[in-house]
């Protein structure tokens, strides 16, 4: 269970220099500094999560924390606590889940944590209905203030197969398989948005353990027993059951990945987010749409049942709303008569992600008006 320090009351404060001197308020400061932003509400809910997270001392360290992995001596010219000390306390962030922790030659470093991806999903183990209803309540409003307001965006999607693309040469970085195969070290979790609905109660029937992720993040997800390593060869055996189960695929937004999500619109709280939008396909990256071959269709709505979207209605045929469809693919091994497919758009429309994960962070922070930490 999450740890509770008693600090967990609605933030409120009777004056100014009171907010503006408690810790919690200016990590939240920091967090939204960070290109995946930490937006402050009316009802101060972001404070009440990060009270239930943090002790006031690990507000104050994280406080010293960028984006940046440093050496525990780097910090502690920032820090006012002694070396051995502040590893100590560091290394016991990193074991909760506050923030990232990585190696370089040999040496663990330490970095400051988003809130998502990162903080939220780094609590995959230790979730209780409180906590959950409070994320719930405030990620929406992340999802409003930072995603919709970002044209870089942390997620990207991909279609389920290069087979259901035609008349088009599908790039690297594109194919979930091609992405798998690059991996020399990958972790397999649980899903954090399945997991938490099964924790209020409300399983999901989807795949629970499908979300991968590679690298520097997959030695994290092991270290903190978040997940458990795989080889490529399973790996794609995961793949291949989320796209059987009919989940959209969804990578880290760089063309080497840090992480593949397999997502459901019941649950994942970018799709059903977006879902509630008039043109979901205008806040996703990618780079296809579905097409109907209407002389083959014969109107089951197989494909209508199929999708996350909304993006398919069903008259004398099937009908994709192009303002909709998010060209993850979904639909299209449902279709028995072979009526539907994903076509490639325009050059000049087509989305080619930065090479690696701090790019993407760099262009958000910059999009952002946010100093890149």
């Amino acid at each position: 269970m999450v740890r509770q320090d008693g600090e967990n009351k609605q933030f409120s404060t009777p004056n100014l220099e009171k907010q503006m001197s408690d810790p919690y308020t200016k990590l939240a400061r920091h967090l939204d500094n960070l290109p995946g932003g930490f937006p402050a509400t009316d009802s101060g809910i972001e404070l009440k999560i990060l009270r239930r997270l943090f002790r006031r001392e690990e507000a104050d360290i994280a406080l010293r924390l960028t984006m940046r992995p440093d050496t525990v001596d780097t910090i502690a010219e920032r820090s006012d606590l002694p070396d051995s000390e502040l590893g100590e306390r560091l290394e016991e962030m990193a074991k909760k889940g506050l923030i990232f922790r990585s190696y370089k030659d040999g040496t663990v470093m330490y970095s400051a944590a988003q809130f998502v991806v990162g903080i939220w999903e780094y609590h995959l183990n230790d979730l209780d209905p409180e906590f959950v209803k409070d994320v719930n309540e405030y990620l929406p409003h992340i999802m409003e203030e930072v995603w919709t307001k970002t044209d870089t965006k942390q997620l990207r999607v991909v279609p389920v197969s290069k087979s259901v693309v035609q008349d088009a040469e599908i790039a690297s970085y594109d194919d979930a398989e091609e992405l798998i195969r690059a991996q020399s070290k990958i972790t397999v979790q649980n899903c954090i948005c399945r997991k938490e609905h099964e924790v209020l109660g409300e399983p999901c029937d989807y795949p629970m353990e499908v979300c991968m992720s590679f690298g520097a993040a997959a030695y994290y997800y092991e270290e903190n027993k978040l997940g458990r390593t795989i080889e490529v060869e399973e790996a794609l055996q995961i793949l291949e059951k989320g796209r059987k189960a009919g989940l959209v695929i969804q990578p880290g937004n760089a063309k080497k990945s840090a992480n593949i999500c397999m997502c459901c619109g019941c649950c994942c709280q970018v799709l059903k987010n977006m879902k509630k939008l008039a043109k979901p396909a205008e806040e996703m990256h990618s780079n296809y749409y579905a097409v109907v071959n209407e002389e083959e269709c014969i109107a089951c709505g197989s494909c209508t049942d199929r999708c996350h979207m909304d993006a398919i209605e069903i008259e004398e045929a099937a009908i994709v709303d192009l303002d909709r469809c998010i060209g993850c693919g979904v639909c299209i091994p449902v279709c028995d008569v072979d009526a539907i497919h994903l076509s490639a758009k325009e050059p000049s429309n087509l989305y080619v992600p930065p090479k690696l994960t701090y790019q993407t962070y760099l262009r958000m922070a910059k999009e952002r008006g946010k100093l890149s930490r």
